[in-house]
C-alpha cells in the first residue's frame, strides 16, 4: 500500500502564519487562493518537512514572526514527522514509537514526488531515459535507437547516389542501329588491304593484256610490212594469238570491288564507337541505379525490423501511462513530444512516471494548477483517484474547485474568520 499524506500542520513557514488540514487520500486537494497567501509556502513546508534540509526554503522564517516555523505531518503508515524548535531540528516516530530520521523517509518519499518541476524541467531525454529505467528497458531501447539511426543514415545515403545514377543515366544520350560492341578498326583495314591487293592483281592482268595487245599489233604489222618474215612470225603469231585468247577471257571474268563502304565505315568509326560506348554507359548506369534501389529496398526492411522490435518492446512494456513511448530518444504521449502537450497533459505523465519511480509513495506536490480548466482539472482528479494517487496542488482561484482557500497565510473560513488552529488534537496526531 503506497504512503499518502494523512493530515499536515505548518506554522510560521514562508508566508504561512498556522494552516492545518486533512487532504483527501485519493484524488486532488487544490489549494486555492490569490497570489501572495501563502499557497505555494504550504507545498514548500511539506517538502521540507518530508525531503530534508536539501528542500529547506533559503528563508523559512516567516517575515515578522518571533516564533521559528513548526512543521508536522501524519502519513498513512502511520509515520509522524515534525520540524520545530530554533534550529528546526527533525523528528520521526514510526508506528511502534520508535523514533527515527531523514533515512527512514528516504526509503518511500520520493524526490520527485516533493519536486516535480525537476521532472518536467530536465531534458527531453532525461525524461525518455527516466521512463526506460523505470520499465527496464532502457538500454535495449538505446541500442535499437542506435542500429535504428545507422541504418536510416546509411539507406539515405543509398537512395541519395542510387537517384543520382537515375538521373545520370536519364541525362545520357542513346543511340539506335549501332553495334553492341565497339568496332575494330584493324579488322576494317585488314579488310580492305586484302581488296586492294586483290585489285591490284586484277590491274597487272589488265596490263599484261595491253601489253599482249600492243605485242600483237606489232607483230601483225611486222608481217604486212615483212611479207618476207611471214612464216618466221607465223608461229610466234599462232602462240601470241592462243594466249591472248586466255587472257581475254580471263579479264572478262574480272570484277573489281568496291572499298567506299568501307572507306566510310572507317571515317565513321570513331563516331560509332562513341554511340556504342554512351549505349554502355547508360547501360551500366541503369543497373548501378538498379542495385542500388536494390540495396535501398533491403535497408528499408531492416529499418522496419528494428522499429517493430522496438515498438514491441515498449508495447509489452509495463507503462505506468497508456499512450507513452520513447521516439528518437524523446518522451512522447499520444505521440506528441513534451513541448508539444498541453499543461494538464505534462502534469499527467510526470505524475504518472513520478509515481513508477517510487510506487511506495503515494503522493505528489504540484503547484501551480491554474493552467488546467475546470473541466481539465475534474478530468485530472478522476484520473488520480482511479490510479489511487494522492495529489496536493495549487491554484490560484477562489472557486469551488479548490479544497481550501489560503488567505494571508491562514485557511479562510465559510465565514472569512482565518482558522489558526489544527484540525486534529495533539493527542489524534
Amino acid at each position: 500500500m503506497s504512503v499518502k499524506i494523512s493530515a499536515f500542520e505548518i506554522e510560521n513557514v514562508k508566508r504561512v502564519k498556522a494552516v492545518a488540514y486533512e487532504p483527501t487520500e485519493n484524488g486532488l486537494t487544490v489549494l486555492g487562493g490569490k497570489n501572495g497567501q501563502g499557497k505555494t509556502s504550504v507545498l514548500d513546508a511539506i517538502a521540507w518537512a518530508l525531503g530534508g534540509n536539501r528542500f529547506a526554503p533559503s528563508a523559512p522564517y516567516r517575515e515578522g514572526s518571533t516564533i521559528p516555523p513548526h512543521l508536522k505531518i501524519k502519513l498513512s503508515n502511520g509515520i509522524v514527522v515534525e520540524r520545530s524548535g530554533k534550529n528546526s531540528s527533525l523528528k520521526v516516530i514510526d508506528t511502534a514509537g520508535n523514533k527515527g530520521g531523514q533515512a527512514l523517509l528516504d526509503a518511500f518519499v520520493s524526490n520527485f514526488a516533493l519536486d516535480l518541476p525537476k521532472f518536467m524541467n530536465a531534458t527531453g531525454k532525461e525524461k525518455a531515459d527516466t521512463l526506460l529505467q523505470i520499465i527496464g528497458v532502457g538500454n535495449r531501447v538505446y541500442e535499437l535507437e542506435t542500429q535504428e539511426t545507422q541504418v536510416y543514415n546509411e539507406r539515405r545515403a543509398i537512395g541519395q547516389i542510387a537517384d543520382q545514377k537515375k538521373k545520370f543515366a536519364a541525362e545520357m544520350p542513346e543511340y539506335e542501329g549501332v553495334p553492341n560492341e565497339p568496332v575494330s578498326a584493324s579488322e576494317l583495314i585488314n579488310k580492305q588491304q586484302e581488296i586492294l591487293a586483290r585489285n591490284g592483281e586484277n590491274n597487272r592482268l589488265r596490263a599484261e593484256k595491253d601489253n599482249l595487245e600492243s605485242r600483237a599489233n606489232n607483230l601483225q604489222s611486222e608481217i604486212n610490212r615483212l611479207n618476207e618474215d611471214l612464216r618466221k612470225y607465223n608461229s610466234e603469231l599462232t602462240k601470241v594469238l592462243a594466249q591472248l585468247e586466255r587472257s581475254r577471257k580471263t579479264v572478262a571474268e574480272l570484277h573489281d570491288e568496291s572499298t567506299a563502304e568501307l572507306e566510310r565505315n572507317i571515317t565513321e568509326i570513331d563516331e560509332i564507337n562513341r554511340k556504342v560506348r554512351a549505349n554502355l554507359d547508360k547501360a551500366k548506369a541503369d543497373e548501378d541505379a538498379k542495385e542500388y534501389y536494390g540495396k535501398y529496398a533491403d535497408m528499408t526492411a531492416q529499418l522496419e525490423e528494428i522499429r517493430k522490435t522496438k515498438y514491441d518492446l515498449l508495447n509489452n512494456a509495463n507503462l505506468p501511462l497508456d499512450g507513452l513511448s520513447v521516439e528518437k530518444g524523446e518522451l512522447t504521449y499520444n505521440g506528441f513530444k513534451w513541448d508539444n502537450m498541453s499543461g494538464s497533459e505534462q502534469l499527467r505523465v510526470a505524475t504518472a512516471i513520478v509515481r513508477k519511480l517510487n510506487p511506495e509513495c503515494g503522493f505528489v506536490l504540484l503547484d501551480k494548477l491554474e493552467q488546467m480548466d475546470t473541466d481539465t482539472l475534474k478530468d485530472f482528479a478522476k484520473w488520480l483517484e482511479s490510479e489511487g494517487l494522492q495529489a496536493i496542488a495549487t491554484r490560484v482561484s477562489n472557486g469551488d474547485e479548490c479544497s481550501i482557500i489560503i488567505e494571508d497565510g491562514y485557511i479562510k473560513s465559510e465565514t472569512t474568520t482565518p482558522v489558526t488552529t489544527p484540525t486534529w488534537t495533539e493527542g489524534e496526531f
